[in-house]
């Protein structure tokens, strides 16, 4: 029976310091995707840690500072709506963990990124499929990438009413798909994904202009 992540697969790696790497927001229909590289101390890893999806935001959200505070290095990062676009969300999740191990006030000499994708990364990456249930790094990062985006998308709320950002995060949901169907698709949504596109047309069929646009 799991007991949880452990810094098992950290040890295994000798040289230099080791990152966890995930990613956040790769299936919405709206809002940039996020990333987070952090760097534990083995020494002061906050108790707690699991797979961001198996914690509830309330507990997510008391252990973010918790990492910021205890971790040698963390950082955070974003690929935008245009880079989703032009590069398609896989690769742009690959540019928001570059940008987040770019961003560590500590180089890493290794990664341990979640799934099975090898993104070109700065450094030498193994691939850890479900990691952020087995090693203590990457559950450390997929909290923060997860609590970063959905404050960001909480903000999105505000500036594009009636969608229901803060509620949904930009995924599926009913209130979701009616706020696509009356107001259209808004500036923040990934224009290729295929509920946006269907919006897309009708809103153009009625020949009606794009709610915030300039």
């Amino acid at each position: 029976m799991s007991c949880g992540p452990t810094l098992i697969l950290e040890r295994a790696f000798i040289g230099g310091p080791v990152c966890g790497v995930d990613e956040a927001g790769r299936g919405p229909w709206a809002g940039p995707v996020s990333a987070a590289a952090v760097i534990l101390d083995p020494k002061k890893v906050p108790k707690g840690l699991d797979d961001s999806k198996k914690l509830s935001a309330r507990t997510r959200e008391a252990l973010e500072p918790v990492i910021k505070a205890k971790a040698v290095a963390w950082c955070v990062a974003f690929a935008s709506v245009d880079e989703i676009a032009s590069l398609n969300i896989l690769h742009a999740s690959g540019l928001a963990m570059r940008r987040a191990i770019e961003g560590l006030a500590v180089v890493p000499v290794y990664a341990l990124v979640d799934g099975n994708y090898r993104f070109e990364l700065p450094c030498e990456v193994k691939t850890v499929v479900g990691g952020d249930g087995l090693s203590q790094s990457i559950a450390a990062a997929s909290i923060l990438a997860k609590v970063a985006r959905d404050r960001l998308m909480i903000e999105m709320d505000d500036r594009y009413p009636g969608y229901g950002f803060a509620r949904h995060k930009g995924y599926h949901a009913d209130i979701h798909v009616e706020a696509l169907r009356t107001l259209g698709p808004c500036e923040i949504h990934r224009m290729g994904w295929a509920p946006v596109k269907l919006a897309l047309a009708r809103k153009a069929l009625r020949q009606e202009p794009l709610p915030f646009a300039d």
